[in-house]
């Protein structure tokens, strides 16, 4: 497969490509809006560190080294969400943006997709040296239990290894 030659305009990373097509249908990378797959900044490194897309501004290719500087003026939370993104992705989870929710992402069970089922989780990130009050713990929660989604921590040391931790209601 040729890579995908994606543009970014602003903040929206896109593309129209065949094989932009061909992997949203195959893998749910992206999201289709109206005739373009657009993608969050997590797809993008994951697909250029793959070697399955390079990303234009214009005609410029933007180099790989680059790009986390760049994206970190978008995201000030790419460097701990993209790890997590990762993880999951290469466990074989279908990972997509949770904005939304006020989550960093929704993810799908293997072999579910986007708008055929709905996320089993939704993902917060952080690294393991934030404190978390009682307060942001119970905020995280109700997400989660509003959107009828299992709540999903993703915690990062300082090593870069990720634990995560399930939260679920209960009735006794």
């Amino acid at each position: 497969m040729e890579k995908i030659k994606a543009h970014i305009l602003g903040e929206i990373i896109f593309s129209n490509t065949s094989e932009s097509h061909a992997l949203y249908k195959k893998n749910s990378f992206g999201e289709l809006v109206g005739e373009k797959i657009q993608y969050s900044l997590s797809e993008v490194l994951f697909l250029i560190e793959k070697k399955k897309m390079e990303l234009y501004s214009g005609n410029k290719k933007i180099p790989e080294k680059e790009l986390l500087k760049k994206f970190r003026k978008i995201d000030k939370k790419i460097q701990i969400k993209y790890p997590v993104f990762k993880d999951l992705r290469e466990k074989g989870y279908v990972v997509k943006t949770a904005l939304k929710f006020g989550a960093e992402f929704r993810v799908y069970d293997k072999g579910a997709r986007p708008g055929e089922k709905h996320a089993k989780w939704v993902v917060f990130t952080d690294y393991e040296s934030k404190k978390l009050t009682w307060h942001e713990f119970s905020a995280k929660n109700r997400v989660a239990h509003s959107t009828k989604k299992n709540l999903l921590l993703a915690i990062v040391d300082e090593e870069g290894d990720i634990s995560y931790y399930e939260v679920r209601w209960l009735k006794p």
